[in-house]
């Protein structure tokens, strides 16, 4: 059968300056205009194959790796360019060639003097709670199937379901990713984990990329059997954890601004929890929560229309309960706390506990690890009734002293 080739040739001209510039690691002024010579034939071939890279991460990453380069070493945009040198392969290796496994690598297609990428987070986690890529935290109910993640590389899709029968409570109990098929580097690949099935394998029980050379590019490790699972899909820069605690699933993803925002038609993208956040409708009021929870945990376990939790906390038992794995009372610990007065399930605490310790792996900003609740700021008029209370006192003397001169 004839080979499957992409129409955008972006790796093509990725190893071609690669090759041109790998005795260039450490630059000196003498070897500045054969950098920049590349750099030029580098930006020549980029532009031929515009047409055909619409929307391509890799290509996007080069166009502005280029810009960058040629600012930080002062080269002209016009003057001469030359075909790449080709590099001596050693001997025996017949493997090397333009589409092979290291040009599937996301942050090795960022050269060494341009900046590194960026990176984003974005976890869901217990009854269920959600940190998008933009550092938002909400507890939502979003019963059934909804999108967590929707770009040009990778579909993931939750579904959530009630935690115990005729209550609001839910947790994930189904997740599916979709590695879309990438140039030479993977295979389209589709990993499936449900409720006291967490697989170290994707559906057609491969444990990488498949059958392209770049195919360890996207693996998959079982951490604990069972429990944990890490799958790491290098050539978009992107790491996502899945685990199972207790009876359902969370998960967590690192991944580049870059990867998060590319889309072709952001408009009719839809729905896409980890960027755009839960719907109004499906949010539930996480400053409201504390002052329900002690009503809702008493209403839970004295009303017959619910059936019994595995254990019954109050405010008190839960808060003390999740200080043992969640010092610090963050936005982490509240859900915790939520979790087990709306649940009864102490399994959720672990949820909570491993969420935040994905975040501290996967997060990039080490200062934004908590989240706090933010307060409210009074309004006018609610700081105007609170002033009003003397003036009240007021009315109420003058009423009783125009009584007592009647009388």
């Amino acid at each position: 059968l004839p080979a499957v080739t992409s129409p955008c040739k972006i790796l093509k001209c990725n190893s071609e300056f690669w090759a041109a510039t790998s005795g260039s690691h450490h630059l000196g002024t003498e070897e500045v205009p054969e950098f920049c010579t590349a750099l030029r034939t580098y930006a020549h071939c980029t532009r031929r194959t515009a047409r055909t890279c619409r929307g391509d991460l890799a290509y996007h990453s080069a166009v502005h790796g280029i810009d960058d380069l040629m600012e930080q070493h002062n080269c002209s945009k016009d003057g001469p360019t030359s075909q790449p040198r080709l590099r001596t392969l050693p001997p025996g290796d017949s493997q090397e060639r333009s589409d092979s496994p290291e040009i599937c690598h996301y942050e090795k297609s960022f050269h060494k003097h341009s900046a590194a990428p960026n990176y984003t987070h974005c976890g869901l986690f217990g009854d269920p709670h959600l940190r998008t890529f933009t550092d938002t935290f909400q507890t939502c109910k979003v019963q059934g199937a909804w999108p967590l993640i929707d770009n040009n590389y990778l579909n993931v899709q939750v579904t959530n379901t009630p935690v115990l029968p005729g209550s609001t409570a839910t947790a994930t109990s189904k997740l599916t990713i979709i590695f879309k098929s990438f140039q030479e580097c993977v295979d389209q690949k589709v990993y499936q984990a449900e409720m006291d099935e967490l697989p170290a394998a994707f559906v057609d029980g491969s444990k990488n990329g498949g059958d392209k050379h770049g195919a360890n590019s996207l693996k998959i490790t079982e951490k604990v059997s069972g429990q944990h699972i890490e799958i790491q899909a290098k050539y978009i820069g992107t790491t996502i954890v899945v685990r199972q605690v207790g009876r359902y699933l969370t998960f967590a993803v690192r991944m580049p601004e870059e990867v998060v925002n590319a889309v072709d038609d952001r408009d009719s993208q839809g729905l896409y929890l980890c960027l755009r956040g839960c719907p109004l409708n499906q949010q539930i009021d996480f400053q409201t929560i504390r002052s329900a929870q002690a009503t809702e945990g008493r209403a839970r376990r004295k009303g017959p229309s619910l059936p019994p939790s595995p254990e019954a906390f109050t405010y008190e038992t839960a808060t003390a309960k999740c200080r043992e794995k969640l010092p610090v009372e963050d936005l982490y610990f509240q859900s915790c706390v939520f979790d087990l007065l709306t649940t009864g399930d102490v399994n959720f605490m672990l949820a909570a506990y491993y969420a935040f310790e994905d975040v501290k792996m996967l997060h990039s900003n080490k200062e934004k690890l908590h989240l706090y609740e933010r307060t409210r700021e009074l309004a006018p008029g609610n700081m105007a009734s609170s002033g009003s209370l003397p003036a009240l006192w007021v009315v109420l003397l003058c009423l009783s002293q125009c009584w007592l001169s009647f009388l």
